[in-house]
């Protein structure tokens, strides 16, 4: 079995969104550094240490709190915006959990 938590957030999103949705379009762009000051950060990283036992993942996942995807997929077509980012919030919902604070979506 693979440990999922050698990757980086950005490459788990990544492989998940292509797997998924097979997109023909795919910009996926890490806007942490604009948020690194935010109170949230640093409660969030003291809430995630508390909670786990494996901190391996912990400080490279709170570097990417805040991710932004782009994307144009077929599989979105035919799907109302609010359905188009339900379907991508379902596949990145794991991430929520460790640390991921922010998922700004564009569907085109």
């Amino acid at each position: 079995m693979t440990n999922t938590f050698s990757k980086t957030r950005t490459e788990r999103i990544h492989e998940l969104v292509m797997t998924a949705l097979a997109p023909t379009h795919m910009l996926l762009t890490d806007e942490s550094a604009q948020h690194r000051g935010h109170k949230g950060v640093a409660e969030l990283k003291k809430s995630l240490m508390q909670e786990n036992d494996s901190h391996e993942h912990i400080a490279h996942d709170l570097l990417e709190t805040h991710l932004a995807l782009e994307i144009s997929s077929v599989a979105l077509n035919g799907l109302s915006r609010v359905m188009q980012h339900q379907r991508i919030y379902e596949l990145v919902a794991d991430e929520f959990k460790t640390g991921l604070h922010s998922f700004r979506i564009k569907v085109m």
